[in-house]
């Protein structure tokens, strides 16, 4: 059995948020345990994790869950480069204070 490392508080808490989020969209939209497993192609096992936000659960099966509940489009935003403000940041530090023109040769039409 492999050893995990301890995750960042600010993860666990991230994954427990997102746990309780989808087991509040499942009951939001009346969809029970067993229902949401089946549709998610999961045993109610790890619907549970899923719910309680383990970490040991693949992040497909989390994307299976969301599918169901018809939130699938949301997890492509997670790294979206346009709400990386870190990014975003850095790379308008490194922009050049001056931009030169490069020379072109005209051609002339006759």
């Amino acid at each position: 059995m492999r050893s995990i490392k301890p995750l960042p508080i600010s993860v666990k808490r991230a994954l427990l948020k997102l746990g309780q989020d989808v087991a509040d969209a499942r009951k939001r939209r009346r969809i029970s345990t067993m229902i949401m497993a089946e549709r998610a192609s999961i045993s109610r096992t790890t619907l549970n994790k899923v719910e309680k936000g383990d970490p040991s659960v693949a992040l497909g099966i989390y994307a299976s869950v969301l599918f169901v509940l018809g939130m699938e489009k949301r997890l492509g935003e997670l790294a979206d480069i346009k709400l990386d403000e870190t990014g975003l940041m850095l790379e308008e530090d490194n922009l050049p204070d001056r931009i030169h023109m490069k020379s072109r040769k005209s051609k002339r039409t006759e």
